[in-house]
């Protein structure tokens, strides 16, 4: 059953950094009574992540920086290995993912593969993530990324193994969803296969 909902009242908590709204409705039940509820939801706009994979090398591409919420929720040093994403502001997905593809990591890919969009934490933030896959070489890397001058970004790039990046998810050292994601969908599809 979809249930009735009706829209009460719509408050900005905070507009700091994005958008905080605390918003207070009525939702139908399923014996057909309705009650109140409030919830937050934090919006900050949809964004993409991609996998670069490499098969000749069978190798993957990845980041790492730091990540405040994760220092403040007990990671020790705030670093966070990921794949590449970032938000989509006004661009569309694809657009989107290839331009952070090239400031992050500093591959110029023309070719991306959509694989799946989900919602990554829908509790609380309304952000909807695509997910796409590449295949890299050398010779499509045009710089040395590691984010826009200026952003203070302070990303890493890292060329791992792909082998070694799964046993990372087993050790604790990869715990970003999106990256866990999409290494065991290469995984699955057997993309870097012998």
């Amino acid at each position: 059953m979809t249930p009735s909902i009706k829209i009460n009242k719509t408050e900005v908590l905070s507009n700091n950094w994005y958008t905080l709204r605390k918003i207070t409705f009525d939702i139908q039940q399923k014996d057909g009574s309705w009650i109140t509820q409030s919830r937050e939801a934090y919006d900050r706009g949809n964004g993409a992540v991609i996998l670069l994979y490499n098969v000749a090398n069978k190798t993957v591409i990845l980041t790492e920086q730091f990540r405040m919420p994760t220092y403040h929720n007990g990671n020790p040093t705030g670093m966070l290995i990921e794949a590449c994403a970032g938000l989509l502001d006004q661009d569309n997905a694809e657009d989107c993912i290839k331009r952070e593809t090239e400031e992050e990591t500093g591959f110029r890919i023309t070719e991306v593969k959509k694989i799946y969009e989900a919602y990554m934490s829908p509790g609380s933030v309304t952000e909807i993530l695509y997910f796409f896959v590449a295949e890299y070489n050398k010779s499509q890397q045009v710089s040395e990324g590691g984010g826009v001058e200026g952003e203070h970004e302070n990303i890493e790039v890292l060329e791992l193994p792909f082998e070694k990046a799964l046993d990372m998810i087993e050790t604790g050292e990869i715990r970003d969803a999106k990256t866990i994601m999409l290494l065991q969908y290469v995984q699955l599809k057997g993309l870097l296969n012998d």
